[in-house]
């Protein structure tokens, strides 16, 4: 194939995806001698722009895992704003050292439906947002070097004369969405939770509400009227450590997360 230019968007609140997309492109990049672009769709004023891509160019798309599947709100974003024309695409999907489930899966026959033709997918271990001890230090050096590695075999595959193959994938129906459990083993219900802002932390600097992926942060309160994904951002990035999560059945879920998900999980790599 001749490609002219490499594309990578990405969804990531908390940073992780962010670096590994950075990677996977980057390397495609140098070993087809060109210099990539990247776009944070993080933001919504980014997600409400259409981009459209031909079949000479390489786009690279990554989003965070949310209950084993691609984040919910995210979805009409990429099915109604991204769309290839024959464009040869990597899908990247970066889960908490749990399971991906059928993340990958899903964004692969989303991109395949929006006329892009699969050049790779692939699923990498990350630290889990909501806690330091669930994947901790990941990707460490193994899973980076399985990074380059993963990408260098799409970058050769790339270079190749003719069309690209079709990638064997299931194509038959997604799977439910993955059901967040307590100690217990009950259902954690944590749909309504939402952040609280410590107050003697707080210095209303407004860094929340700008990194908020919905807007649902009120900028004069700084409290989430909105909608709350619990993509941990406003924890995760705050500088003075103001926000925090005190839902019990949320509290329980990250709990159960570290007593049984502490183990290396495997990334999962299709060429």
């Amino acid at each position: 194939m001749n490609i002219q230019r490499i594309h990578a968007l990405y969804f990531s609140p908390t940073g992780g995806t962010e670096g590994v997309v950075r990677l996977v492109t980057q390397t495609i990049a140098q070993q087809l001698g060109l210099t990539p672009q990247f776009t944070n769709i993080t933001s919504p004023e980014k997600r409400q722009q259409d981009y459209r891509f031909d079949g000479d160019e390489l786009v690279v798309i990554a989003t965070p895992v949310y209950a084993g599947r691609v984040p919910n709100k995210l979805l009409p974003d990429l099915k109604g704003r991204l769309m290839g024309n024959g464009t040869p695409v990597v899908a990247v999907s970066v889960f908490g050292n749990r399971s991906p489930d059928e993340a990958p899966r899903e964004l692969a026959l989303l991109l395949e439906g929006n006329g892009f033709r699969l050049a790779g997918v692939a699923a990498f271990a990350c630290r889990h947002a909501f806690s330091d001890r669930v994947g901790a230090g990941r990707p460490d050096e193994a899973d980076q070097e399985e990074i380059r590695g993963f990408a260098r075999r799409v970058a050769d595959k790339l270079a190749q004369p003719g069309e690209l193959p079709e990638l064997e994938l299931d194509r038959g129906e997604i799977g439910p969405y993955y059901t967040p459990l307590k100690t217990d083993g009950a259902p954690a219900k944590f749909l309504t939770a939402k952040p609280l802002t410590d107050w003697d932390k707080c210095v209303h600097c407004g860094l929340c509400v700008r990194l908020c992926p919905m807007g649902s942060i009120d900028p004069k309160t700084v409290e989430t009227p909105g909608v709350c994904i619990k993509c941990q951002a406003c924890v995760r990035r705050c500088p003075f450590h103001a926000k925090y999560f005190e839902d019990g059945d949320f509290l329980s879920h990250v709990a159960m997360l570290e007593e049984n998900y502490a183990r290396r999980a495997e990334n999962i790599l299709l060429l």
